[in-house]
């Protein structure tokens, strides 16, 4: 459904180190820099891509906003809410753990990267 997604950042470098390594964690390459200065992150299903506001503004994050990424297990999940508040970003909502709906339950962790974009891994469990 989407080609990319494109994060504002304030703080490029600590950014970058903070994707690369949740990043790593899901199994994706370090961050490419492109010759404008964004950090993209590559893969066969869309981009995700970081970069310093083109209009000279500081970079705020949605509120409301969050993006989800689709991790294989519960375990992958920890590592990677772990591997994120070691590299900068910060927790937020509740701790990793299953979260159930009428139709589904979901093993989820969330975090904030260090300009404040609201981020989660999520593992759709079988029932």
């Amino acid at each position: 459904m989407f080609s990319h997604i494109m994060l504002g950042v304030n703080d490029m470098p600590a950014s970058k180190r903070f994707y690369d390594a949740i990043m790593a964690v899901l199994g994706h390459a370090e961050g490419l820099v492109d010759e404008k200065g964004r950090c993209l992150y590559l893969s066969d299903n869309g981009v995700l891509g970081l970069t310093m506001p083109i209009n000279g503004e500081a970079a705020t994050h949605g509120n409301g906003m969050t993006i989800g990424f689709t991790v294989s297990s519960p375990e992958l999940v920890n590592a990677w809410h772990a591997t994120g508040l070691a590299h900068g970003g910060t927790a937020c909502e509740e701790p990793p753990g299953i979260r159930t709906s009428a139709t589904r339950s979901l093993y989820l962790a969330y975090l904030r990267d260090p300009a404040g974009n609201k981020l989660c891994a999520t593992h759709f469990v079988t029932n």
